[in-house]
């Protein structure tokens, strides 16, 4: 057998079993790559990289796609499906990585995975690397070429492939929340939306982004009062346009957050600063002043959380107490609707699939400066700077490896 060159990475190389044809370092049209669609392996995930009709589209292209066999089970869409789509299924995660020259997932590997990766793979999935430094080693070491979902941009500057989920966590965030101040499930005993005579939960909400202004739409649905805290007051307008007099809206600093979190029934932690690690904007003194029984939400979680006293939970143990205060912190929230999760992320990720496939790596992110925003690692370097500054690693601009 040929050796092993990617041809994702434009290289020059000609192996028959890949259809790979690329000279002058310049990929021709006729590249054609293998994508491989391994199952998640995270505690209770069921989301997947990429629909039956996706691959349809790329196998239509001439590019293959394997799919490990039960992959999207829990997002409803059986194997049957992928097959009459095109997909090749495959029975060990083991031979979709070491096939596939692109690996398409939704979660950050874990250990699991880890002895899977190889110089010549382009991994693109959420990574959300800044708090996860032994991941980051490992990508290093392995020279993976790892492109992060939750840092490619758009033209405007929004970050286009973290927006549904966040829009799934956000809108999530109040129904747990409700369900955990449930007495049942150790919390204060109380409705979110009241009675006629009993005053509506109060839901704190810090951080007014997407997380943060779908977890106000069905916090308001239920009935609630509800607080959204952010640090940009254009942004505090924006939202006093959007809801009305129906939210109240308070500029960030500790004052401020501190006695709204006092006064609190549900504290939904929605901030975000891309790439890098969230600020702690909840101290653990403030978590102690909270009403006993009442919920912490932090959807923030994935990039470290913004609540001093969260931790990392999986859906087979979501919560836990400290002070008396419940706290859910489950890292893949949207893990829990797959089916709707799945479909609105691949909404997004898929053109994006697409020209990785029809370009190659390289090429794509030259041609889109959006797509390359999110390059992680490359070559044994960090390329994305709040991942370098929050881990205090070395960084390299992409621009000068590619």
């Amino acid at each position: 057998m040929e050796s092993r060159l990617c041809g994702l990475f434009g290289q020059v190389a000609t192996r028959s079993d890949r259809h790979i044809t690329v000279t002058n370092n310049h990929p021709r049209k006729e590249l054609k790559i293998i994508i491989g669609v391994p199952k998640e392996v995270i505690d209770k995930e069921g989301r997947l990289g990429i629909v039956p009709v996706g691959v349809k589209s790329l196998v239509a292209i001439g590019h293959k796609v394997m799919v490990e066999a039960n992959a999207g089970a829990k997002s409803s869409m059986l194997d049957a499906e992928y097959v009459a789509a095109g997909a090749e299924i495959v029975a060990a995660a083991k031979d979709i990585w070491s096939r596939a020259e692109m690996v398409v997932k939704v979660k950050e590997p874990i250990s699991s995975e880890v002895p899977f990766f190889r110089d010549d793979l382009v991994l693109f999935t959420y990574l959300h690397l800044a708090p996860i430094p032994d991941l980051t080693q490992e990508l290093l070491n392995k020279k993976v070429c790892g492109i992060a979902y939750e840092t490619v941009t758009g033209r405007t500057g929004d970050l286009p492939l973290l927006t549904p989920m966040s829009e799934v966590a956000g809108r999530m965030s109040v129904q747990v929340g409700a369900t955990y101040l449930e007495h049942e499930n150790g919390g204060r005993g109380v409705l979110l939306g009241g009675v006629p005579g009993v005053p509506p939960a109060k839901v704190v909400i810090i951080g007014g982004g997407i997380v943060g202004t779908n977890a106000a739409k069905m916090a308001l649905g239920f009935g609630a009062d509800v607080t959204i805290i952010d640090l940009n007051l254009n942004r505090l307008r924006e939202l006093d346009d959007i809801f009305g007099m129906r939210v109240k809206t308070l500029a960030s600093n500790s004052y401020s957050i501190a006695k709204a979190t006092a006064e609190a029934d549900l504290v939904i932690g929605g901030v975000l600063i891309p790439g890098a690690a969230a600020p702690k904007l909840v101290t653990r003194q403030m978590v102690s002043n909270m009403k006993k029984g009442a919920v912490i939400v932090d959807v923030a979680i994935d990039q470290g959380g913004c609540i001093e006293t969260a931790k990392p939970t999986t859906h087979s143990n979501p919560s836990y107490e400290v002070d008396g205060v419940i706290h859910y912190c489950v890292t893949n929230m949207p893990g829990a609707v797959p089916h709707t999760s799945t479909l609105a992320l691949t909404n997004a990720t898929f053109p994006y699939v697409m020209k990785l496939a029809q370009l190659g790596a390289v090429a794509a992110m030259k041609a889109d400066s959006g797509l390359c925003a999110g390059l992680n690692t490359l070559k044994g370097n960090i390329t994305y700077k709040a991942v370098a500054d929050d881990q205090k690693r070395p960084f390299k601009s992409a621009a000068d490896l590619l």
